[in-house]
């Protein structure tokens, strides 16, 4: 298995893929709506000039999400 990291470590311009969320609250609810699944490849596409929020690509589409809810998301960083 490879290393896991947070979405907010992700370096701009990476991609990974999904391989925890937590399981409750509503934050989370709504990611997982929008998406951000286990299994799902999301790319960093930019980050706000205080480096929040997040701007990330998901499924063809762009989301942006606070720091504080990427911290709770692990990927499995994929090679470029």
């Amino acid at each position: 298995m490879a290393s896991t990291i947070k979405l907010s470590e992700l370096a701009v311009g990476a991609s990974g893929v999904v391989c925890g969320l937590p399981a409750t609250g509503s934050t989370f609810l709504r990611l997982r709506e929008m998406g951000v699944l286990t299994g799902t490849t999301v790319k960093l596409v930019r980050a706000a000039p205080m480096g929040d929020p997040l701007e990330i690509k998901v499924r063809g589409y762009h989301l942006t999400v606070r720091k504080s809810e990427a911290e709770h998301i692990l990927l499995e960083p994929l090679k470029d």
